[in-house]
């Protein structure tokens, strides 16, 4: 028997969603600076944004789809499609916070 969504689930899902925001902001903001050469960023940094957004939108559509498939829950078929996102962001977060304002 499969339970049922709870308020629990929902507000997991929100915080999910809502780190996953926050990161994204905060690595838009650190590629502009790295454009503007305040923040130390790699050649290929322009062209590593565009390729890891089409494999985490391949990754996102793929699981939520076997998600549903699988008949999977509402709230488990948004965090399968959350989790590619998620773990994107928070990757690149952490490797660009690691690189730092440009010195000099």
């Amino acid at each position: 028997m499969k339970r049922h969504t709870t308020l629990f689930d929902l507000m997991q899902l929100n915080a999910e969603v809502g780190m996953m925001l926050a990161e994204s902001q905060a690595v838009m903001a650190m590629r502009v600076m790295g454009w503007g050469g305040f923040w130390s960023v790699t050649d290929r940094e322009n062209d590593r944004m565009m390729t890891e957004k089409t494999e985490a939108a391949f990754q996102s559509m793929t699981r939520a789809g076997t998600a549903m498939m699988t008949g999977q829950q509402p709230h488990e078929i948004m965090r399968a499609a959350i989790q590619p996102l998620r773990n994107k962001t928070r990757a690149n977060a952490k490797r660009l916070a690691k690189r730092g304002p440009k010195s000099g």
